[in-house]
């Protein structure tokens, strides 16, 4: 028997909303938790045109849905959990909210880097986070090729830099990557370099990209979705972009993620879904907001296509989400705000 979906009132999820789609009262089959809020319906519609089993969802942050999840315990209504970040989704499977799926389908859809050797979570949609610019400010000649990220520190760049603020979870995981790659101090350094470079703090992408195409800095780091939708609305757009560091390490990637949550009462069901978003419902998943299929057998939508080629930095979860108050430090004592 299939426990009721319900909000808790006693747990302060404010941005946390019911979402089904399903146009009827009864229960659903599948109910998903997400802080991925991009086109859920149209995939989770297709999902079950196929197999006949209904999805409803429950829209959160990362932090408040696992929250939930962990105060509602063996009590959660929850089948599947969905985040927007590796280090998340390592985060849920250490603190025992994730179940373990043995899935063939899944090892031979996803990359190994983009899911967990104990099979905890699999990695969906892939987001590269790397250098956008003016054409008309910036010549791509000028970018380093090998450390784009450090090199943003250079003071040629000074007063010319846009990026994110120190709360967003794309910032720490980017900067959690770079003491991976180079040591705690050698992160701290290039931080420290950007802040010397009187780089412009953004609250969000879109502002971010709005602020170069309006002349306001002449680059930055954003996702790469976000100026896809920005050109799709108007391809005369007047920001690039530029894959960062394909002569070094490649571009910084993360990953929207997966797993049957450990309370499930339908884990199979779970799985299933899971399974579906990563083959036959690859493309459903990712081509509304742009992102990259993990799949590597499933194209990319062609506006992204276009964006070409790119080397990617191996996806390690484990240093996300265990470097992540490390990165916070670095952040904070560098006076990035």
């Amino acid at each position: 028997m299939r426990r009721p979906f319900v909000l808790l009132a006693a747990l302060p999820l404010l941005a946390t909303s019911a979402c089904g789609f399903l146009g009827s009262d009864e229960e659903a089959d599948i109910q998903v938790y997400s802080a991925r809020h991009y086109d859920l319906e149209q995939a989770f519609e297709g999902f079950t045109e196929e197999t006949g089993l209904t999805v409803e969802f429950l829209n959160g942050d990362d932090d408040e849905l696992l929250e939930r999840l962990k105060a509602e315990g063996e009590d959660t209504p929850a089948d599947v959990f969905i985040t927007v970040d590796a280090g998340m989704l390592w985060n849920a499977a250490e603190q025992g909210q994730l179940a373990t799926m043995d899935s063939p389908v899944l090892e031979e859809a996803v990359p190994a880097d983009l899911r967990d050797p104990e099979g905890r979570w699999a990695g969906l949609a892939m987001r590269a986070r790397t250098v956008v610019y003016d054409p008309e400010a910036v010549d791509p000649s000028e970018l380093d090729p090998t450390d784009t990220y450090a090199a943003l520190g250079d003071p040629r760049w000074r007063g010319r830099v846009c990026m994110r603020d120190e709360t967003a979870s794309y910032t720490q995981s980017l900067v959690a990557s770079l003491i991976d790659l180079h040591g705690r101090e050698r992160a701290q350094e290039i931080v420290e370099s950007w802040v010397a470079n009187d780089v412009q703090i953004m609250s969000n992408d879109v502002e971010l990209l709005e602020t170069i195409d309006a002349g306001g800095c002449d680059l930055g780091i954003s996702n790469h979705y976000y100026l896809a939708r920005m050109l799709e609305e108007d391809p005369d757009f007047g920001v690039a972009l530029y894959w960062a560091s394909q002569e070094g390490e490649g571009v910084h990637v993360n990953i929207s993620g997966a797993g049957v949550v450990e309370g499930s009462d339908a884990p199979e069901d779970a799985q299933r879904l899971i399974e579906w978003l990563a083959t036959d419902g690859q493309s459903q998943f990712v081509d509304g907001n742009h992102e990259f299929p993990v799949n590597p057998d499933v194209e990319p939508e062609e506006l992204i296509a276009g964006f070409g080629d790119f080397e990617r930095m191996p996806v390690d979860a484990a240093a996300y989400g265990s470097l992540n108050a490390e990165a916070v430090e670095v952040l904070d004592e560098a006076g990035y705000r």
